[in-house]
């Protein structure tokens, strides 16, 4: 079980009913969290997430995937299991008081699901309020790790969860609409992490003021102009830029070129934009990933020794690589 750590989850303004500034949730000790994103749907993202999570369980961890895609979840499905009766939905509307009474048990040893909604119309954009409820409640999991399928694109729900995480995993696939797509997911969480750190610390206006009165290529750009005028100011958006380290999975790829396309990602990124992120590798395109969805079956039960099945061992062991890298440094996600 991980130490105890902060989870913040990124205000909107005005979610209050008493006008005041949401604060920070602390927790007790809790388990890892690795949310899966991607900037538009269709490039394999819960796939992703269901065989990361069930080589997890397979390592002795318990884990809970959570299916939070709320207007479109299927993860039961590659899971091959029917839509369980109770899901994410009802505990956000307090059908059920706790999370884990909407768990249901999958064919993989210590590995349960948090199904999601499919047929309200409502379920893809939860209130504030409920947001916070289901932070807690994942904080609150007796599980050592929670996989949390995202939905896709940049609505402040999907920012908020990824930010919330210990792990942020960034699915492509070698396409320009793909890579495009993360980089505009990238900003938007960015951002939005640092929106809500320079509120928190009552230096908006500082930051508002200094990107109004210049042209900045890139947040190291800005860091230098706010510390120049306002040091304390500085000082947050300078935690915020060395926190903020996503990673990223180049998924589907078919040749030597696609599987670049990662590396060329997270260089560019730290090239332009100054900022940092992990690649974990790519996910090569495989046959036995079509025979496995046909058969509503994990990748890593239908086919263990298939390639891209492998690929999902070296993912787990690069995560726990990173986490013992951040202890060792005294650095958290």
């Amino acid at each position: 079980m991980a130490e105890a750590r902060r989870l913040e989850l990124v205000g909107e303004g005005r979610e209050a009913a008493d006008g005041s500034r949401p604060r920070p949730l602390r927790v007790a000790p809790v388990p890892r969290l690795l949310s899966v994103g991607g900037g538009k749907g269709g490039i394999g993202k819960s796939l992703v997430a269901a065989n990361v999570a069930i080589e997890l369980a397979r390592r002795g961890q318990r884990v809970v995937l959570v299916d939070a895609d709320l207007g479109g979840a299927n993860l039961h499905t590659g899971l091959g299991l029917d839509l369980p009766k109770r899901g994410l939905h009802d505990f956000l509307e307090r059908r059920v008081p706790r999370l884990e009474d909407v768990l249901a048990p999958t064919p993989i040893p210590r590995l349960a699901l948090v199904a999601g909604s499919i047929d309200h119309v409502d379920a893809a954009h939860p209130k504030y309020s409920q947001k916070v409820r289901l932070v807690k409640a994942l904080a609150a999991l007796d599980a050592d790790q929670v996989v949390v399928d995202l939905g896709a694109g940049t609505h402040l729900d999907v920012l908020d969860l990824f930010l919330v995480s210990d792990h942020g995993l960034l699915v492509l696939v070698p396409e320009p609409a793909s890579v495009e797509n993360v980089y505009r997911f990238l900003k938007a969480a960015f951002w939005r992490r640092v929106r809500h750190a320079v509120a928190a610390h009552g230096c908006e206006a500082q930051l508002r003021a200094v990107i109004g009165e210049g042209t900045f290529k890139s947040p190291a750009d800005i860091l230098g102009a706010l510390s120049a005028r306002h040091p304390q100011a500085g000082a947050v958006l300078a935690r915020e830029i060395a926190a903020f380290r996503p990673r990223l999975l180049v998924n589907q790829t078919r040749t030597p070129q696609d599987e670049e396309v990662g590396q060329a990602v997270v260089a560019a990124w730290r090239r332009f934009f100054g900022l940092n992120m992990d690649y974990l590798g790519h996910v090569p395109h495989d046959s036995e990933m079509w025979r496995a969805m046909r058969a509503r079956r994990p990748l890593l039960v239908h086919a263990p020794e298939a390639p891209a099945a492998h690929c999902f061992a070296h993912i787990a062991e690069d995560l726990a690589a990173l986490e013992a890298a951040e202890v060792t440094s005294g650095r958290t996600t």
